[in-house]
């Protein structure tokens, strides 16, 4: 089974991270069949590193930024809580 996965090399800063994750998903997919030559598995993989620290690093950027929103500190969410907010 032959399987398309972008260059390793290429740049994937301009992918969304919902682009970077669908990605990533049919990587795994792919790899868990366990029917691609051993060179295109070991691209495949690094693909897949790639394509999670970038992931990683985007939810961590969010979670950063929604602390100082939230001037760290986090708190459980309430929904009677939003609609104070949409009200001001």
């Amino acid at each position: 089974m032959k399987t398309t996965t972008k260059n390793s090399s290429t740049l994937i800063e301009s992918q969304s991270f919902e682009d970077g994750l669908t990605e990533l998903e049919s990587i795994i997919s792919a790899m868990e069949i366990g029917q691609m030559p051993l060179q295109e598995t070991l691209e495949a993989y690094k693909r897949g590193m790639i394509l999670l620290r970038q992931c990683q690093e985007t939810l961590n950027v969010a979670e950063q930024q929604i602390r100082i929103l939230e001037n760290n500190t986090l708190r459980p969410f309430k929904p009677d809580t939003f609609s104070d907010l949409e009200d001001k």
